[in-house]
């Protein structure tokens, strides 16, 4: 065999390593859901996270201790992608084989020469309609008897545990489709339920996810099951049409772990429930993080090769951040954020802790409410895109991370994330109904993160952007810490005129010390905000309030988290 052969063979050995370790912790995700081992699910996130990357870096070495001094030829690297290539040609699962030889590529050669010559950059995309993914369908199918059919649905996914109420849970179900069907459902006909044959799992919550099948369109459903306190599953809500489905994949929240074998074909279903989702978000909403950036860069390629010349590259709307240069085209959902070379005083930091804070975020329950980032390294764009004012702001702020070659202007490291609309900037334009709305999420966004263990460290209302939903949602993490990390002090009381007047503390504070009665300040300049907030969060000024999450954290507890509407659950019977 020759090296080139080789080399390719230990890259696909290498992909199917990380593909049965990736699957060997997701598999226990039933378990961990049975045991209500809810430490364990954030940890086997986390330890999930990890398996691509040590996987790639085992790869790496391999590589160098066969082919010595070649490995950094590229002419040779090019034969190898062909050899990979013709290996992959039927794989199942050839899309993500493809991600990880541009990850090993990325790796050996410092994440430069990213050129379709050399990797897999941009041809092949995902065709959700082409793909056949009936095979991992479940059917059941209907005339009358509504309610035998959804008994058999659940009965069908099994779990070590009984059902508290099975037969509630079944009537339950059957009215919120009923209701729904009143106004649509066809006067003649069977009606087929489609599910995805394997559960989704994330947090406390284990998710049936498919369709209604009627004659002419199909209806997204989600069974969210949760767990009593006996360890009895339970239906929490039922969950319809593809904007209510979308919130619960949202960028905000965790990922999933389901037993998806041949990833592409979940995808496909899911394209289809949810048609305004990209198939990178999905990727990534099922745990395929890399591809998914794979598949997020191909589209993005896509996207700027079919806008006009003329738009241009532009700072992002908003109040200029003091680690953060952000930029973004005008009509593109996403933003990309490079880290300052010098921050703006008062900030106080090193770039190695912000790339530590943004790794935090990647690693951590986002809870439904920071924004999922994506990281590359040595990212080119067309520098012809650039309007002038921000490329005078490139050169000012980041010059040690530029690289010019030709038209295309390289970024040593960027973070990407979802755009929205800051807070600060939404409520000036919004009605009072819709500034109340925000400001209670606001208030929600802050109490959630904390019940997961997460501080935001600074919450000035331009540090939380809204989204289409109009759900309120953090995305500036230069301060972010562990809630766990933090000292919450009221302030003392003055003891005569001097103290009293002081223009600084003159009580010794600590770097971790917070109090939460100066949060009041971050309503500066807007008092209709701060009085719905104080009407609506109030508590959260008291410093007691945060040492009782703390309590129940340091406890053990783990906070329920619901991807959907509070009216969407079922009523909760006392004890």
């Amino acid at each position: 065999m020759s090296s080139v052969e080789t080399l390719a063979r230990i890259i696909l050995d290498g992909y199917e390593a990380m593909f049965t370790e990736f699957m060997r912790v997701t598999l226990g995700a039933q378990q961990r859901f049975e045991q209500a081992q809810w430490h364990d699910v954030h940890a086997a996130m986390r330890l999930r996270l990890t398996v691509y990357k040590q996987k790639v870096g085992d790869v790496e070495i391999q590589c160098q201790e066969i082919v010595g001094e070649s490995l950094g030829d590229r002419a040779f690297w090019r034969e190898v992608k062909h050899q990979y290539e013709e290996m992959i040609s039927n794989h199942p699962n050839g899309l993500i084989a493809e991600s990880f030889f541009n990850s090993v590529f990325s790796r050996v050669f410092g994440h430069q020469a990213i050129r379709h010559g050399n990797v897999f950059a941009g041809v092949k995309t995902l065709d959700a309609e082409a793909i056949s993914a009936d095979s991992i369908l479940v059917e059941f199918e209907y005339n009358d008897n509504l309610q035998s059919i959804i008994h058999d649905m659940l009965c069908n996914f099994k779990f070590d545990n009984p059902y508290e109420d099975i037969q509630r849970d079944v009537k339950r179900i059957t009215a919120r489709v009923d209701e729904f069907f009143s106004s649509v459902r066809p006067s003649e006909g069977p009606i087929t339920i489609k599910m995805i044959e394997s559960i989704f799992y994330r947090n406390k919550g284990a998710y049936l996810i498919g369709y209604i099948d009627l004659p002419g369109e199909i209806i997204p459903v989600a069974i969210p099951l949760m767990l009593n306190d006996k360890h009895e599953v339970y239906v929490d809500a039922v969950i319809m049409g593809a904007n209510e489905l979308s919130m619960i994949f949202s960028f905000t929240r965790s990922y999933f772990m389901v037993d998806a074998p041949v990833p592409t074909r979940y995808v496909a279903i899911l394209k289809q429930l949810m048609p305004n989702k990209e198939a990178f978000e999905l990727f990534t909403a099922i745990g395929f993080a890399k591809h998914g950036k794979t598949a997020f860069f191909q589209r993005t390629v896509a996207y700027t090769r079919n806008i006009p010349s003329d738009q241009k590259y532009v700072s992002a709307p908003g109040i200029k951040g003091m680690v953060m240069l952000v930029f973004t085209l005008p009509d593109f959902d996403y933003v990309y954020k490079v880290i300052k070379d010098k921050f703006t005083p008062p900030k106080d930091m090193t770039r190695k802790q912000v790339e530590g804070k943004y790794a935090m975020v990647k690693s951590s329950d986002r809870a439904g409410r920071m924004a999922d980032i994506y990281e590359f390294r040595h990212l080119a764009f067309d520098k012809r895109r650039f309007s002038d004012e921000l490329m005078a702001e490139l050169y000012k702020e980041v010059p040690s991370l530029i690289e010019i070659s030709g038209n295309a202007l390289i970024l040593k490291h960027v973070y990407v994330e979802r755009k929205m609309v800051p807070l600060n900037l939404y409520l000036p334009k919004a009605s009072d109904e819709e500034i109340y709305s925000a400001i209670d999420e606001y208030g929600n966004a802050i109490r959630q993160l904390a019940a997961a263990n997460i501080f935001p460290g600074d919450m000035l209302l331009k540090n939380f952007g809204v989204t289409r939903h109009g759900r309120v949602v953090f995305y500036d993490y230069d301060e972010i810490c562990y809630l766990t990390d933090c000292n919450f002090r009221k302030i003392p009381q003055a003891m005569n005129d001097e103290q009293e007047m002081a223009q600084g503390a003159w009580f010794d504070v600590k770097d971790n010390d917070i109090f939460p009665e100066e949060f009041r300040l971050f309503f500066t300049g807007n008092p209709k905000a701060k009085r719905i907030f104080n009407q609506l969060h109030a508590d959260i000024y008291d410093y007691q309030f945060w040492l009782g999450l703390l309590a129940r954290i340091k406890q053990g507890e783990v906070a329920d988290v619901y991807p959907y509407r509070r009216e969407k659950r079922f009523e909760r019977q006392a004890g």
